[in-house]
């Protein structure tokens, strides 16, 4: 369903500002958000179910998983959570099923993503979609630093680039 709407929204882009060639790469960095990683805030997280794991230090959300750190939201049909060693916070969060990622105006789709908190890094997998504004990137890979708050896509990244000339 992601690779339907990023045709979409190129076959948009494209009647929007028609000499506008697509751009194809290997890898490319870009800007991803305002909002910078605060891991001082709480994280929150609502969900249909939860079961948890003591033995294993996990917890594993299902059906509609919603999860926010101040502005930063992060959305899926299935979250894990692992906890730190003595429970000390969380590690990381790995999210499958339409995941969607959104960070001020920015948004990205894929069908995972693994969140390491210490790091503050988001991989995000699977027919990325990631929308700025009107313009519009693909890729099999996204990275996103939320400390400096940029991201590299890579694996045949392509975006229609809107010039703003219309």
């Amino acid at each position: 369903m992601t690779l339907l709407r990023a045709f979409a929204f190129t076959i948009a882009l494209t009647a929007i500002a028609p000499n506008v060639q697509p751009a194809f790469a290997q890898g490319t960095n870009v800007a991803f958000g305002t909002i910078r990683q605060d891991t001082s805030q709480p994280v929150e997280v609502t969900a249909d179910n939860l079961s948890v794991d003591q033995a294993s230090g996990t917890a594993v959300f299902v059906g509609n998983v919603l999860i926010g750190q101040g502005e930063m939201r992060l959305s899926a049909a299935r979250v894990k959570v692992v906890y730190k060693a003595q429970n000390e916070g969380i590690a990381s969060l790995e999210a499958t099923g339409g995941v969607t990622l959104v960070s001020g105006q920015d948004a990205a789709e894929a069908e995972r993503a693994d969140y390491n908190i210490d790091s503050g890094t988001i991989v995000m997998t699977g027919n990325v979609l990631m929308t700025q504004g009107a313009s519009a990137l693909t890729a099999e890979r996204m990275s996103v630093d939320l400390k400096d708050g940029t991201a590299k896509m890579s694996g045949r990244v392509k975006t229609i680039l809107n010039t703003g000339n219309n």
